[in-house]
């Protein structure tokens, strides 16, 4: 049996909760902002229930195995009442954010020992409080070792690929491949796809090469071959594919384009690399806010 608190039951948190919910032998809290009585989730194999515990002060929780935080990064400096009262001697935090600095995002709040980084692709959408739509199974994978083992193991019972892998890295520098370019639809605020031209796919393709560098630099092995892949889904994207980013935006949320494009930036200067086309679009982000819609 295993305790397990979620922080950040949104689209992707909840989904994961409603999983490790149908394992009898897991004890399951949510940590939330706006309290809720259920889960339910609709899967591609069926819809899902279940009734965890819900918290909505880090006054009433105490020190759970393993933490699962899935918010956005921005929310991260708010975290640390929620974990200095779920983080026990025994207690695995593992990451489930975008991006690729998973570790140094928690550098200050937690010991590196006990953070287990995840990236994860699982789409799905958040209908109302407790209630999503999972589009695809999926899959999560973390490094290997022991806590990579110990995380896997949560999901024994469940069909979404879970998975530690050797070359964490890699795994997740190719999924910031495929996200630095949803800055294009952000700032569109259309599908790719419908609007295709020889500008847009110069901006894509300036993206995803710029990451690639950038993440080569930081020790991933990516072949040139990602980027005419992003490149060709880009510009098959259908009317209406979006991203999270594009989402926030349209709902007048914060993006996370620090981690998303910022982070190539960074890094990018760090390694003396040129990074002019996730510069740019980093700054018209910057300076966005909220689409008008008439």
């Amino acid at each position: 049996m295993a305790s397990i608190a979620i922080i950040g039951p949104g689209a992707l948190g909840g989904t994961i909760a409603a999983w490790l919910a149908q394992n009898p032998g897991h004890d399951i809290t949510l940590c939330v902002r706006t309290p809720f009585q259920s889960l339910r989730v609709q899967t591609p194999v069926g819809e899902l229930t279940a009734i965890p515990a819900i918290a909505t002060s880090a006054n009433a929780v105490q020190a759970v195995d393993w933490v699962i935080v899935a918010t956005k990064t921005y929310d991260v400096p708010s975290l640390e009442p929620w974990l200095q009262a779920l983080v026990g001697a025994q207690t695995r935090v593992a990451v489930l954010q975008n991006g690729v600095e998973h570790v140094a995002r928690f550098a200050s709040l937690l010991p590196e020992a006990v953070i287990v980084p995840a990236i994860a692709d699982i789409p799905a959408s958040r209908l109302a409080p407790g209630e999503m739509v999972q589009q695809r199974l999926g899959w999560i994978v973390v490094p290997e070792g022991q806590n990579g083992a110990d995380f896997v193991a949560l999901f024994t019972h469940c069909p979404v690929d879970v998975s530690a892998v050797r070359d964490w890295t890699t795994r997740a520098w190719r999924k910031l491949c495929l996200n630095c370019a949803g800055a294009v639809s952000t700032l569109l605020m259309r599908s790719t796809g419908p609007v295709w031209s020889a500008e847009i796919e110069a901006m894509v393709r300036g993206l995803v090469t710029e990451c690639v560098h950038v993440g080569r630099a930081e020790g991933a092995y990516l072949d040139d071959a990602i980027v005419e892949a992003v490149v060709e889904g880009a510009r098959k994207a259908p009317e209406g594919a979006g991203n999270s980013m594009y989402a926030d935006r349209l709902a007048g949320r914060s993006m996370e384009l620090d981690a998303r494009n910022g982070v190539i930036v960074r890094l990018g200067q760090k390694h003396a690399i040129p990074t002019p086309t996730n510069a740019l679009v980093v700054a018209l982000l910057s300076g966005a806010g909220s689409p008008w819609i008439s």
